[in-house]
Parts: C-alpha cells; structure tokens; sequence
C-alpha cells in the first residue's frame, strides 16, 4: 500500500468517482445520498482541490482503495487547526489499516503545516467512531438530526478534535 497526495484531479478522477460512488452505495455518510450518479460524482472532485484542501489518496496494486481530505484553515483566528474530511476507504479493501494509514498521512502533514488542533465530525454509531477514538482523537459532542440517511431518517454526528 502507498499513500500519496494527489495534486491534480484530472488523471483520477474516474477512480475517485468510482471510490465516492462506492462508498455511498455502501451507506457512508459523506454528505451524499445513494444512489450517486458518476456525472455528480465527477462535478464534485472537478471542483475540489484548492490551496486549502489537500487530497491523499491509498493505492494498493495501482488502485485507489481509499482517500482522506486535510482541509487547513486560514483564517486569521483559525490558522493554527485544519479538518479532516471524507476519510473513505472502497469497500473491497477495508479492515485493512488503510483509514489508520491515511489519517496518519493527513496529521503528518498537518503538523508541517504549523497546525496543532484537528477536527472532524462522523456519523454517530459507525465504524469510524472507533478508529477516530483509537488514533487518541477526543470527542467533543454530538448533534441530533444532524445528516439525512438513505431512508429518510435523521441521524446524530459526533464532534472530534484531537491536539498536538
């Protein structure tokens, strides 16, 4: 397995549309609802990458088997803590160790950024509630009704922060 940062969409963007597509299909709660078209797919990682959001990606024989998201604030009350979002890994390579590889990329890089608070939030009850807790990330709270699932119903986010 190889963590990279990608820096340019384009030359992967069918394989990160496949990997959101799949995610979503597979219930993630990342800000879509099933079943996610390709061409919506597309238009969101078209318009993703800016100066502020860093993209790392997880190959495994050439494949994108997952991705993580280091948004860094520049505010001038926030320049000192980033967020981390959409950690997804496919769901044909998880239990892996690819979210703990990715996340330790994405506060790697925090911390060269001069960053020493990093926040996140997910859905409450997944898996991911555990990897977030085992990687020494504190929860801060959680939010009812915060995202809509696939049937309809409104589910509670929990709030992490983790300091450096």
């Amino acid at each position: 397995m190889k963590i990279e940062q990608i820096e340019s969409i384009e030359r992967y963007i069918d394989k990160l549309s496949e990997l959101l597509m799949q995610v979503v299909a597979d219930g993630a709660s990342i800000g879509f609802l099933p079943p996610l078209s390709q061409m919506d797919a597309h238009h969101y990682w078209e318009n993703l990458l800016n100066q502020d959001i860093l993209l790392f990606v997880a190959k495994v024989n050439n494949q994108i088997a997952g991705s993580v998201q280091l948004h860094l604030c520049n505010k001038p009350n926030g320049a000192h803590r980033a967020e981390i979002a959409k950690l997804m890994t496919h769901p044909n390579y998880r239990r892996n160790g690819i979210g703990r590889k990715l996340m330790s990329k994405a506060e790697e890089r925090a911390k060269q950024e001069q960053k020493s608070l990093i926040v996140l939030d997910t859905r409450e009850g997944d898996p991911s509630n555990l990897l977030y807790s085992s990687l020494g990330y504190n929860q801060a709270g959680k939010i009812p009704n915060y995202a809509k699932s696939a049937n309809g119903e409104l589910q509670p986010t929990v709030f992490y922060y983790k300091s450096f």
